[in-house]
C-alpha cells in the first residue's frame, strides 16, 4: 500500500511540476533613456550609455517569494527602442544597433542587437535578444547598458530614445 501511495504522490508531483515552476517564474522590467547627439558622419559607431540603473532585485525577488540564492536564470525577453523626442523623429538614421550590459565585477556582455535596419522603421524598434543567462548582472545592486549604434544618415538634432527591457526570471522551486 505504501508503494502505491508513493507512486501516486510521485506521479502527482511530477505531472504538476510545470504548474509549480510557473509559481517561481516572473518578469522584471527596466526603462532608461539615451541621447543621440547630432552627427556629421555616416557609418561611424557611437556609444551611448544609459544612467546606472538600480536593480532593486532583492525587493523584486521578495515580492515574488524568492531570493537571489534561488535564482536559476534570468533571460532578456524583450528590448525595445522608442524615440521620445523630437516627436516627428524616426529611427531611420540607424544602420545597426547593439546593446551591452555591464555591472560591477562582471565583464561587459552583448544582450541584444538589430542589423540592416530598414529605412521605414518608424519611431520604435525591437531588438533581437541574445540567449545569455544574465542572473549575475541583475542580482547586482545596479547595472548599466551601453548602446552602440552605427548610422547611415546624418542627424541634425538631438534625439531622445527610451530603452525598455524585460527580463524573464526563473527561480528554483522550493529551493531544489
Amino acid at each position: 500500500m505504501n508503494k502505491i501511495l508513493m507512486l501516486f504522490a510521485a506521479v502527482f508531483i511530477f505531472s504538476n511540476c510545470s504548474k509549480v515552476d510557473e509559481l517561481t517564474q516572473f518578469n522584471m522590467a527596466y526603462t532608461s533613456q539615451v541621447t543621440v547627439s547630432p552627427t556629421a558622419g555616416l557609418n561611424l559607431p557611437f556609444n551611448l550609455f544609459t544612467p546606472e540603473m538600480e536593480t532593486n532585485s532583492e525587493s523584486e525577488f521578495a515580492v515574488n517569494d524568492t531570493n537571489k540564492d534561488l535564482i536559476e536564470e534570468i533571460i532578456l525577453e524583450r528590448l525595445d527602442l522608442t524615440v521620445t523626442a523630437p516627436s516627428d523623429q524616426t529611427l531611420d538614421f540607424l544602420q545597426s544597433v547593439a546593446v551591452y550590459i555591464e555591472a560591477e565585477g562582471l565583464a561587459e556582455l552583448k544582450i541584444a542587437e538589430a542589423t540592416d535596419i530598414p529605412e521605414n522603421v518608424g519611431a520604435e524598434l525591437s531588438l533581437t535578444p541574445a540567449e545569455n543567462n544574465l542572473a549575475e548582472y541583475i542580482k547586482k545592486d545596479a547595472f548599466q547598458m551601453r548602446v552602440n549604434i552605427i548610422t547611415d544618415k546624418t542627424i541634425n538634432r538631438e534625439v531622445q530614445i527610451e530603452v525598455d527591457s524585460e527580463f524573464f526570471v526563473d527561480a528554483k522551486v522550493l529551493g531544489i
